[in-house]
């Protein structure tokens, strides 16, 4: 699997506990553990389970062949250039051809001709077959080796540290480390040639129409020559400032080409496939049943979102979300795949797993839990429809991430994904129409009043559809969509799952703890400025992106850049991971106060904040002016409006997402066990506990009133007699003729009267 969703327990790899190095001496995979040995002789046996749950563990970098990436961040795909990746992929297929005699890496898809005598792997021996490699590569000539391979000779050394580097980073281990070099930036522009750059991008950008890079080249000759007459300045070539284009203003805006490649084997139109795992369908649908959401409690209509096996037709991870499902959603419902199933409390032992081949002790020790009955591997294709949710590129981004392919369903060909769009049908019938709230498949066989009849929330609804999962659906007796292999046999989706343990195996993963972090989206920031870096409008800052001898060296396509991974569902804070130590730190938002909570926000709220002040004709010199505007937005600074029926039913909608949306990001964020006397971690600070739209806006007006005590301490020249400001409400109830004296509280009813409550028009 790919290297960076597993952690790498093989004897002889590196890994690294609370800044101490140590290496694995064996692996006991019976019984969980490994025996871990330090350059000094100490030994030491843990568990998967220790190495799972550690938040300082990670894979050690420690010799330079390996470390291309010391001091940096790893590279990804996207940082080899696009001309280069044939030739990884052609090292790949021969690193393939060694290992297991086949170039695709699968016995089940062999290429005509496959295995030949010489890598026949119940022939012959790794060794022979990496000589009989070296022989075959030495017969061409230098230069269709260079055009082949990228390299004019090959030998057993050099595929054997191909084969290490392919263990640890994935397929991106094939390529030469001189493609991914350190930048050294671009000597040949002056400040002259800058200049001009910048004026021929300003032209081109706001006045002129779409042009040609040749004819931004000519614009630049021209403006060096009329603008430096006298002074003989060396212009880069075409190619090099067709490159430093790219990489200042990015590739202009171009359409990308739709590519579809369908490589798997195929018979009559159809996929064949032979192992679970091998293709998960993906698809999204408006549930058939009103909930009521948990904030407001009105009735609401979600979208449910399922990963289903297509050989086992196990239902691996599923996901409820309001309004609609984003990218990121999808994104962890791929999570959900690699990661086994909790038991809940609520659930009996007969849902414990239950396969054989794999004790189920085993598999609690692994993931530190008792793990239910259901699937879990990692995909090695993901198949889906063409809406913008799965075709973006942040999750394109996030199946490269985890090392699998994207097979998009043909365009009017619902058998590409029928396994899926019958899952639905089946638990329609199954579970959806015996509930209270069903829509019916139509409009017109909805009932009277199907909102009214909502009794389930969201939270029941989650938990009622996983047991459902759980127990009926993984034990449901499949009929016609029985294996090849037994036609005629009863088999359900947990007897398939059992069986394969028997036929391919079963490869038990460790997923690495950051991978959250991996599948959030990407920014590449070119600089970090005194402000720190700005993501989708926001600025975001920490005392440790100000290191003076922090400076990136990345290479490849986004050279000289640092990556950012933002929470779409929580926009207070983002994340960058250490290229020295590679942990993971929450850069907060510079609007965020340091010693309050502000309620979650996620990128909906944060374009209508911008769109409001835009219209407002306001320029904040900071973040931390847009704050007040953020809290007004959020909720209920006005008490009258903050009621629910004074609100319409889209914003009591919008703002319960908005709550659910960061109740989820924080359930979907790993954890760090929390030190004595250590705060809270701030990837935990600000979320709703409780969810209601009280809590939320309790807590934004102590934002505001947190937010107006520090501006006036500011302004007046001592603090110590500065008084607490008054809480909202103060003006409203002191013209209220109506209130009884018994009302007021009790904190204000002795003693002097607030300093502010006369004075709350400054307000």
């Amino acid at each position: 699997m790919n290297a960076l969703a597993t952690l790498d327990l093989s004897p002889g790899a590196g890994i690294v506990l609370d800044d101490v190095e140590w290496r694995v001496e064996r692996q006991e995979p019976h019984l969980g553990r490994v025996q871990l040995v330090r350059p000094d002789g100490g030994r030491q046996r843990v568990t998967f389970r220790f190495l799972v749950n550690h938040p300082r563990c990670r894979p050690s970098s420690r010799t330079a062949a390996e470390g291309v990436n010391r001091g940096r961040q790893p590279a990804t795909w996207s940082d080899v250039k696009p001309e280069k990746r044939p030739l990884m992929e052609q090292r790949f297929e021969h690193l393939m051809e060694v290992k297991c005699g086949f170039r695709s890496g699968d016995p089940l898809r062999p290429e005509p001709g496959e295995p030949r005598p010489e890598y026949d792997p119940d022939r012959t021996t790794l060794t022979a077959r990496r000589a009989a490699k070296e022989a075959e590569l030495a017969a061409l000539r230098p230069a269709e080796l260079k055009l082949l391979l990228g390299v004019g000779h090959v030998g057993v050394r050099t595929l054997e540290r191909w084969e290490r580097r392919r263990r640890k980073y994935g397929m991106v281990g094939c390529a030469d480390h001189r493609w991914l070099r350190e930048s050294g930036g671009h000597p040949s522009v002056g400040e002259e040639v800058r200049e001009a750059i910048l004026a021929v991008r300003e032209e081109t950008r706001h006045h002129r129409s779409r042009v040609s890079g040749r004819t931004r080249e000519n614009m630049i000759h021209r403006y060096l020559r009329e603008t430096f007459p006298e002074e003989e300045i060396e212009i880069p070539s075409y190619h090099t400032l067709l490159r430093i284009w790219k990489e200042w203003f990015g590739p202009g805006g171009a359409r990308p080409r739709y590519d579809r490649s369908a490589d798997l084997p195929a018979k009559n139109g159809h996929v064949v496939v032979t192992r679970p795992g091998q293709v998960v369908a993906l698809d999204t649908t408006v549930l058939p049943v009103m909930v009521r959401e948990n904030v407001f409690g009105d009735p609401v209509a979600v979208h449910l979102t399922l990963a289903l096996d297509v050989y086992t037709h196990s239902i691996c991870a599923f996901r409820l979300t309001l309004v609609s499902d984003s990218s990121v959603d999808v994104a962890m419902v791929l999570r959900d795949v690699m990661l086994p199933l909790p038991m809940r409390a609520e659930w009996d032992d007969e849902m414990e797993w239950p396969y054989p081949g794999l004790p189920a002790a085993v598999v609690a020790e692994f993931a530190g839990h008792k793990v239910a009955a259901l699937p879990f591997f990692t995909p090695e294709t993901v198949t889906s429809d063409h809406g913008s949710v799965y075709r973006n590129h942040h999750l394109v981004d996030v199946q490269e991430a985890m090392g699998c392919r994207i097979l998009p369903a043909r365009v009017l060909r619902p058998t590409d994904k029928q396994a899926v769009e019958r899952a639905f049908g089946s638990s329609r019938s199954l579970l959806f129409e015996k509930l209270a709230g069903y829509t019916g498949v139509d409009v017109a066989d909805r009932g009277a009043d199907p909102e009214g009849d909502a009794v389930l929330t969201m939270s029941e609804m989650e938990h009622l559809i996983a047991t459902w999962v759980v127990k009926v659906w993984q034990n449901r007796r499949l009929g016609e969509f029985a294996p090849f292999w037994d036609p005629g046999g009863d088999h359900s989706p947990n007897s398939l799952f059992a069986a394969s343990f028997a036929q391919e195996g079963f490869a038990m993963d460790i997923p690495s703890p950051d991978l959250y972090y991996r599948f959030l989206p990407e920014h590449h920031v070119k600089r970090i400025y005194r402000r720190g870096v700005k993501i989708k409008g926001l600025w975001y800052d920490a005392e440790m992106l100000h290191d003076p001898d922090r400076h990136s060296t990345r290479g490849g396509r986004y050279k000289q850049h640092w990556v950012i991974h933002r929470e779409p569902r929580d926009r207070r804070v983002v994340f960058f991971q250490d290229p020295e130590t590679h942990e993971w730190h929450a850069l907060r938002w510079t609007g965020l106060p340091s010693e309050d909570d502000v309620p979650a926000f996620g990128d909906a709220r944060v374009e209508e904040l911008l769109t409001r002040v835009r219209e407002a004709g306001l320029k904040p010199r900071s973040d931390t002016d847009l704050l007040p505007v953020l809290l007004e937005m959020i909720g209920a600074v006005d008490p009258v409006a903050g009621w629910p029926s004074q609100m319409t039913r889209s914003q009591r909608v919008q703002q319960a997402r908005e709550i659910e949306q960061a109740r989820a990001a924080a359930a979907d964020r790993p954890q760090a066990p929390k030190e004595p006397g250590e705060e809270a971690p701030l990837a935990a600070v600000g979320t709703p506990a409780a969810g209601s739209w009280q809590e939320r806006a309790q807590q934004a007006a102590r934002s505001l009133d947190s937010h107006r005590r520090r501006r006036r301490e500011e302004v007046l020249p001592s603090s110590s007699s500065l008084a607490a400001p008054a809480p909202l409400g103060t003006r409203r109830r002191g013209r209220n003729l109506f209130l009884l004296a018994d009302d007021e509280p009790e904190d204000r009813a002795e003693g002097p009267e607030h300093p502010d409550s006369q004075t709350t028009d400054e307000e």
